[in-house]
């Protein structure tokens, strides 16, 4: 279908993303010769002066979001391309600390349906053109791009980065990055370039991701060999050892977002030269959110938000949760996609949990609410029923909460995206 053909039924974004659903025979399909033949007609592939592209299993978003923060503290004009979105399909492009209009990303998906050709595109490819686009029309100094899934095939690895950063390996995606840790570490290890350098969060990492580092980039910056983090208490201290006089920076108050992000973002922003004072560094870390990592809301209890969607992140939500305990029960609210690792994911929270609600998540991947009570049953949790939906899960936790109890609400973008949007329209709801 041509873009003249489809265009005047394409007015809104709801109108577009609609049709992007639609377009390819397949969700994800990886591979960078079709979308990087359109971005070279597009002039795209080299949006902005300096690149920074951030992969691994777990904590890419909240990486994003400090180099955001500090690299803007640090004087920087940046932009970034995060995925997938809770809301709006507009939080996942900004520019300046400004979300993407509807009507920009309208006008940068048909500049694409026009180039493109009879080149078919994935939805997730049609969005980070559109992305590239835009950002190729700013004055940016640096660009942070997020990788959908895996590296070397996503479609943000058409752009070259002049820093790579890998936070974590851990198991998700097997049956498109495949089923060990070395597998999987070699296809993030993609977004690497001989000669640039690269930040390595985790330690060790696999072997196979230590080889393919180790014999490209320059410098490689491994976490508990060239840099890493003294906690002590409420706060932390960032270090570097590798320097010829050690070098240490702090005390800095432990972050909302995973420390492991913080580090790794501090160390690029050193690297790149930006220097910015204790007291700056302290507030921005101390301030630093993102929707629904651990994300508090206001209720008749409070209510955590978590999109926490595999075994590892599983295991931080339980660690936050330990840290920050209640004094009465925790109800979880949990809906998980079918195809994840829920065994361990659910054995992780067991210990934190004394309640469960199962439920299932609006799209075809979830996995039923049977399935779940009868995971949980298993595993000796405390659960009576299951639930069509999260909302109806939800109102059945905040149905049986008492004072000095705490709803968590986890498993999926899917997950915590409706509830999000219920807490929202409840929040709207006028005052009687």
């Amino acid at each position: 279908m041509s873009a003249r053909a489809v265009a005047p039924a394409l007015g809104t974004l709801a109108q577009w993303l609609s049709y992007l659903e639609q377009l390819h025979p397949q969700l994800i399909e990886l591979g960078l010769e079709r979308v990087s033949e359109v971005a070279r007609r597009l002039g795209v592939a080299r949006p902005a002066a300096r690149v920074i592209t951030v992969a691994g299993t777990n904590g890419k978003g909240s990486t994003v979001r400090f180099l955001e923060l500090l690299l803007s503290a640090a004087g920087q004009r940046v932009g970034c391309y995060t995925s997938p979105h809770l809301l709006h399909y507009r939080e996942r492009i900004r520019i300046a600390g400004e979300e993407a209009s509807d009507p920009a990303i309208c006008a940068a998906f048909a500049q694409i349906e026009q180039a493109r050709g009879d080149i078919s595109l994935t939805y997730f490819e049609f969005g980070t053109l559109a992305a590239l686009l835009l950002f190729a029309q700013q004055p940016l100094d640096i660009l942070l791009l997020e990788v959908g899934l895996g590296g070397r095939l996503d479609a943000v690895n058409l752009v070259d980065a002049d820093l790579a950063i890998i936070t974590t390996i851990d198991y998700d995606h097997q049956e498109w990055l495949g089923h060990d840790l070395d597998s999987i570490g070699a296809e993030k290890a993609g977004i690497l370039r001989a000669g640039r350098p690269a930040i390595l969060g985790m330690n060790p990492p696999p072997p196979r991701l230590l080889q393919l580092a180790q014999s490209l980039a320059q410098p490689l910056l491994r976490r508990g060999v060239d840099f890493d983090a003294r906690v002590a208490g409420s706060q932390w201290h960032y270090q570097e050892s590798s320097a010829a006089v050690p070098f240490t920076l702090g005390p800095l108050p432990l972050p909302r977002l995973p420390l492991d992000s913080a580090l790794c973002a501090l160390r690029a922003v050193r690297l790149l030269g930006h220097d910015l004072p204790v007291p700056r560094i302290a507030e921005l870390m101390n301030t630093a959110t993102l929707a629904g990592r651990f994300q508090q809301l206001a209720g008749r209890v409070p209510i955590i938000v978590d999109v926490a969607h595999n075994p590892q992140s599983a295991a931080l939500l339980a660690s936050r949760l330990a840290a920050e305990p209640c004094a009465g029960r925790t109800h979880a609210v949990v809906a998980i996609m079918a195809d994840k690792a829920i065994e361990p994911m659910l054995q992780h929270l067991l210990p934190r949990v004394e309640r469960w609600y199962p439920a299932e998540a609006r799209t075809p991947r979830s996995a039923t609410s049977r399935q779940l009570v009868e995971l949980l049953r298993g595993l000796g949790a405390a659960v009576e029923q299951g639930f069509d939906s999260v909302t109806a899960a939800i109102d059945a936790a905040e149905a049986a909460v008492q004072p000095g109890d705490r709803i968590l609400i986890f498993g999926s973008f899917y997950t915590v995206a409706e509830a999000l949007e219920g807490w929202q329209a409840r929040q709207a709801e006028p005052m009687v």
